[in-house]
């Protein structure tokens, strides 16, 4: 596990073990880092990422960049286009987060800024750690970076791996109306992260906040919003069969075809049919 240095000259008191704290200071109110022009700040900070970026580089395999790139849709008019990638598999890069598991958040930010799809991943992978293990100052910190900073989580694994386990559970004891928000927004990513949050709650059996945001979503016309509110629904199927039906009942016949299919994929086949007979086939964007 590697050790990084300060961050800050002076970081402010009940800094989490983590190293999370601290980070917001070096930010501004959106969330944007501020760098440092010179100095052993930016020594340090310049130091510790050109290790994490050489340490994910003598992993990098231009075969499966390639296999990545049209994995993820990169092409013009795709929901990932222009995304690069440097070929690096999520176990890799889940040592790695286990490794870098204490950079500091300000360290851990400018990795979310990065161009390269990998180096997102592992600040979202590193931040989901942080977020566990930090005290409440720490998690606020955290929770409050990945919102002001969707736009760089802006394909569907980089939503899937985190917004549970950063949204969702922040959101626990709280105000969940930010996923009301964040599902009427018109970005994909924001929409997805809505739906997928409640994926921490679906776990407890606690229901309502993914039905809610299922039915925001039903008529939505992006294909990776029909997967994500119909692999939400087949969840809430797996621990209660009655719950997801009830849905159903109410909203099936309005539901795009690839949403209904993933949320009965688990239902015996006779019942598949009979709910995939009443199916819309609105086309996906």
């Amino acid at each position: 596990m590697r050790r990084f240095p300060s961050t800050v000259a002076n970081p402010p008191r009940g800094a989490g073990a983590s190293g999370a704290i601290g980070a917001m200071g070096a930010m501004g109110a959106t969330g944007a880092v501020k760098r440092p022009r010179s100095g052993p700040v930016a020594s340090a900070e310049k130091g510790a990422l050109s290790s994490v970026r050489r340490d994910i580089r003598k992993l990098a395999r231009r075969e499966r960049a390639d296999i990545n790139k049209w994995f993820f849709k990169t092409g013009p008019g795709e929901y990932g286009a222009g995304d690069r990638f440097l070929g690096v598999t999520v176990p890799q890069l889940r040592v790695l987060a286990r490794e870098y598991r204490d950079m500091p958040l300000k360290y851990v930010a400018r990795l979310l800024h990065s161009p390269w799809h990998e180096e997102r991943l592992l600040a979202l992978l590193i931040m989901v750690g942080q977020y566990v293990r930090g005290n409440e100052r720490a998690r606020r910190t955290i929770h409050q970076l990945y919102l002001r900073n969707t736009g760089s989580i802006n394909n569907w694994d980089l939503v899937d791996s985190s917004a549970p386990q950063i949204v969702g559970a922040h959101l626990e004891t709280r105000d969940r109306r930010v996923l009301r928000r964040l599902a009427r927004s018109k970005s994909v990513w924001q929409r997805r992260i809505a739906m997928i949050a409640t994926y921490h709650y679906i776990r407890q059996r606690d229901f309502k906040d993914a039905l809610a945001i299922a039915a925001l979503l039903r008529r939505d016309e992006h294909g990776l919003i029909h997967k994500a509110v119909g692999w939400m629904l087949r969840e809430i199927g797996n621990r209660d069969r009655a719950t997801e039906e009830r849905f159903l009942r109410a909203h099936a016949p309005r539901m795009p075809r690839t949403m209904l299919r993933y949320a009965i994929e688990k239902f015996p086949q006779p019942l598949r049919q009979k709910y995939m007979a009443r199916a819309n086939y609105l086309t996906a964007r």
